[in-house]
């Protein structure tokens, strides 16, 4: 498989205070990336960073084999091929539907795609009935399934999610893990990087696991060996419950 997007010896230094150092990770198309750890470990860091949000103190940032740059001239091109969703919905202050057109809009679709795309996503994710209201009126749930269609609805290279199921009921949880599950069975060369505290859902959704600890990348492996046999006895501490951060 070929690397979607890689963090190739990233450090990130806010002030006094390193958040990640030395990171090497890798995300390869057609696979689900999971990043466990504690907070503060520096896992959100590693996102935003991925998506350009941040600037790399040193390393490189690497998006399909290319240096990328929060600085660089294509910096808004690039990000335009990645989604993210994030723990806590943020939503715009406009319908449902023109939350879904906007990022057609900026990313020059037609209004017949616009259209198209918009009425395909609020079936999927159970919003059609919605599409009139104001994003900020809906539930929390549906909110999350808003951000959901929104990262989605523009075919992303790159899907980073950060915490996306921490408020939500298993209900909702059941349904976004199933469309996370489809977007990478159905869209060949895409990837998706997961982020979470939930150690069922890093199993139940991952297909390799990283983990962070104080900035640091301690171990990556195949989920099975990372839950099984890892190398590393801190991992297998914090599979199990046992290590105390």
């Amino acid at each position: 498989m070929t690397d979607a997007i890689a963090l190739d010896g990233v450090t990130k230094r806010y002030m006094d205070v390193t958040a990640v150092k030395n990171v090497r990770l890798v995300a390869l198309q057609d696979e689900i990336f999971g990043i466990v750890g504690p907070s503060g470990a520096g896992k959100s860091t590693a996102l935003r960073l991925m998506d350009l949000i941040e600037e790399p103190t040193s390393g490189t940032v690497w998006i399909q084999g290319k240096k990328a740059s929060a600085r660089s001239r294509n910096a808004d091109m690039i990000r335009k091929r990645i989604g993210m969703v994030l723990q806590k919905p943020v939503v715009l202050n406009r319908s449902v539907e023109n939350n879904l057109a906007y990022p057609l809009q900026i990313r020059g679709f037609s209004d017949q795609e616009v259209a198209s795309k918009v009425d395909k996503e609020l079936g999927r994710f159970g919003l059609a009935e919605r599409r009139h209201k104001n994003a900020r009126t809906l539930s929390g749930g549906e909110m999350q399934r808003l951000c959901f269609a929104r990262a989605m609805v523009h075919d992303p290279s790159v899907l980073l999610l950060d915490e996306f199921a921490a408020n939500l009921d298993p209900a909702n949880v059941a349904l976004l893990e199933e469309e996370i599950r489809r977007y990478i069975a159905e869209r060949p060369g895409r990837s998706v990087v997961l982020v979470t505290h939930n150690m069922f859902q890093a199993k139940r959704m991952c297909d390799r696991v990283a983990l962070m600890w104080d900035g640091e990348v301690i171990e990556v492996a195949e989920k099975r060996k990372f839950f099984e046999s890892p190398d590393d006895p801190r991992t297998a501490k914090f599979v199990s419950g046992d290590l105390v951060f």
